[in-house]
């Protein structure tokens, strides 16, 4: 992980911010179609921020057909035939349920800054936006992203600057990460799962094995967090890989790369 943290920034590294205007697709070229697998239709939230532009990509990379949900419409410019870029209000269930029809799985990578004044309550509004839209349209698959440390008794383990520095000033977004992970557990008609990443760097997909542990962060042998940061294509990659398979429905998984 990286251990440094801008207070008031728009994005820092650790807790999972996405709506930036920085853009890693910005003038790209045409996405090809790589390779054939089941095509699926998918509506990605926070489509434009930076660990939700590498979902888009690689799904369309994919051959599934995407709906990218964004509050502007101007901060997503790349182009594809499979790609539908629409404006929404992300707390609003009617603004997203027109969006989720007719889609087979809800990808979320919605991120919200820390704040030292007031509570975040980003995180669980969206998600009861989102879970009311999806029993409206009829859509029955969420895929979401959190965090490393989201319980707070989990980082009781982690190395010193994270456990004493950086968790207490992303507490209220780690709070708020809980929260939404606890409303999902009371969600019995919708198969959700929640990917849990620990510090993200802006690097794109790569070959490295996946690392992944059905709790608060990834143990290494000793018990202690294994690693503490991994590329943001690689946690769009993870993501993707769970749109046909039920090996994380209605589960919290950590992960990492080795």
């Amino acid at each position: 992980m990286e251990a440094h943290f801008k207070q008031n920034s728009k994005q820092h590294n650790w807790n999972l911010t996405e709506m930036e205007r920085s853009s890693p697709l910005a003038n790209s070229a045409p996405i090809p179609r790589l390779w054939n697998n089941v095509s699926m239709k998918i509506a990605v939230l926070g489509a434009s921020g930076q660990t939700g532009q590498f979902v888009v990509k690689q799904a369309l990379q994919q051959g599934h057909i995407v709906t990218a949900v964004v509050r502007n419409l101007d901060m997503l410019t790349v182009r594809h035939d499979n790609l539908q870029v629409v404006k929404a209000d992300i707390f609003s269930m009617d603004s997203l349920k027109t969006h989720f029809k007719g889609t087979d799985v809800v990808v979320s990578c919605l991120g919200f800054s820390t704040s030292f004044f007031s509570s975040v309550t980003g995180y669980t509004d969206s998600m009861r936006a989102m879970i009311g839209a999806m029993r409206e349209a009829r859509v029955n698959k969420v895929i979401t992203m959190t965090s490393w440390y989201t319980d707070p008794n989990s980082g009781t383990q982690s190395p010193y600057l994270i456990r004493f520095l950086l968790l207490p000033l992303i507490r209220s977004v780690l709070s708020n990460m809980w929260e939404m992970e606890q409303y999902l557990r009371q969600v019995d008609d919708i198969n959700w799962t929640v990917v849990r990443p620990p510090g993200l760097k802006n690097l794109p997909s790569s070959a490295l094995e996946f690392l992944t542990h059905e709790g608060y962060f990834v143990p290494d042998d000793g018990g202690r967090p294994a690693g503490s940061a991994m590329g943001r294509g690689d946690v769009a990659r993870f993501m993707l890989s769970l749109l046909n398979s039920n090996a994380w429905v209605k589960k919290g998984v950590a992960i990492t790369t080795k």
